[in-house]
């Protein structure tokens, strides 16, 4: 055989390798994506029913009866959920003692106000009163809504955070009474209170009216969106999509 002949055999078998190799590798990669689009389409499936399922409990639990707070509190140092979950509390405010939280409320700027309460025990749960204008922060433009004696509060338990949420949210500045997030250990401290008689949760006061009207009560905010069914949706389409378009291209590849 000439050898010209023969270097043109070599390089057609070579050729043929080489686009077999391709083959094989593209499919290993289509396989992979396609893997990886329908494990993430599985993965919000079980966000979903994870979601469906908190959100039934949440709802469970806000319209449960009361609980005593040593329950919650049981419940708090066994390691469970403690949010949302329904109490009844009596004490009598320290109104001096004000904590005030930035917030808005029906689209108006003001603030949450953390009130502590002393319990029958001694001790002291803050309690979010509720929302304020953001001129009527300071407690003299309010006298009315500064209850004395003893009272009866009821509302939904929160837990403590236990660090700043995010990054982007701000430093408190507990010199001007100005709270981002809820830090439970330094309204306590600035308020120079015993820290082993504080409650280590707060308790989301409900809409029974303050007199004055401020503040204004179960300003409690449950935000907790539900898109797992549209991203399960997008995900398993980029699916199918993509075995539609491989198969396109393996059938006009064999036309």
């Amino acid at each position: 055989m000439p050898h010209r002949a023969r270097s043109t055999v070599a390089e057609r078998v070579l050729t043929g390798k080489r686009s077999l190799v391709f083959r094989i590798v593209s499919g290993l990669v289509l396989l992979a994506v396609l893997a990886t689009l329908i494990g993430l389409g599985n993965w919000q499936v079980q966000r979903l029913a994870w979601k469906d399922n908190l959100l039934a409990s949440i709802a469970e639990r806000r319209s449960a009866p009361p609980v005593p707070l040593s329950d919650i509190e049981t419940m708090l140092a066994a390691g469970q959920d403690i949010e949302y979950r329904t109490t009844t509390v009596t004490g009598t405010f320290d109104h001096t003692k004000e904590r005030h939280f930035l917030a808005t409320y029906d689209g108006e700027s003001g603030f949450y106000v953390y009130t502590p309460l002393i319990l029958t025990d001694g001790r002291t749960l803050f309690v979010n009163r509720g929302f304020v204008p953001y001129d009527r922060k300071d407690a003299a433009t309010r006298p009315q809504g500064q209850t004395t004696g003893a009272v009866t509060i009821s509302g939904l338990a929160r837990a403590k955070l236990l660090q700043k949420p995010s990054a982007m949210v701000p430093d408190n500045d507990p010199a001007k009474n100005i709270f981002y997030w809820k830090d439970l250990d330094i309204m306590a401290a600035t308020d120079g209170l015993d820290a082993t008689k504080v409650v280590p949760l707060f308790l989301d006061a409900d809409a029974t009216p303050n007199p004055g009207g401020l503040p204004v009560g179960a300003v409690t905010q449950i935000d907790l969106p539900n898109s797992h069914l549209q991203y399960a949706v997008t995900w398993y389409g980029l699916a199918a999509a993509l075995v539609l378009v491989s198969g396109v291209f393996v059938f006009r590849k064999k036309g």
